[in-house]
Order: C-alpha cells, then sequence, then structure tokens
C-alpha cells in the first residue's frame, strides 16, 4: 500500500501538469509514482482473485485452473 504522502504527490503532479505543466525531473518523478501504484492495485488484485473459490450450484468447485495454479504457486512464496 502506497503511503498517503506519494499519493498526494501523485495528485499535486498531475493537478500541476494540467495546470502548467511538468519539468523533466517531475515528469521522471510522476512516471515512477504511477508505476508503482499501478504495481500496488496489481498486487492487491492478484491477491484477491488468489483467495477465490468458484462453487456452482450443484455444490462443485468450479474455480478455473488458472486460479488454483496461481493459489498453489502463492502457498510456496
Amino acid at each position: 500500500m502506497m503511503s498517503k504522502e506519494k499519493l498526494n504527490r501523485i495528485n499535486y503532479l498531475a493537478n500541476k501538469s494540467k495546470a502548467e505543466g511538468l519539468t523533466d525531473k517531475e515528469q521522471k518523478e510522476q512516471k515512477e509514482l504511477r508505476e508503482e501504484y499501478l504495481h500496488n492495485i496489481r498486487q492487491s488484485f492478484t491477491n484477491q482473485i488468489s483467495n477465490l473459490t468458484v462453487i456452482d450450484p450443484e455444490g462443485q468447485d468450479v474455480t478455473p485452473e488458472k486460479v488454483k495454479k496461481l493459489k498453489k504457486n502463492k502457498k510456496f512464496k
């Protein structure tokens, strides 16, 4: 999870970019912060999916194989 300061910085740079533009240094910082933010979002989503189990109306486990593999790999990390 990103710190509140980093999220505030992302928002500040986005607003400044719209209002007046960014310097090269600020553009690089914005790109790095966005990449870190996206990495965190993707990791969070992967964690949620790895905890997913799909059960059909008859009570059978019909979890997709891809999710089962993800669960299996997560246990060893």
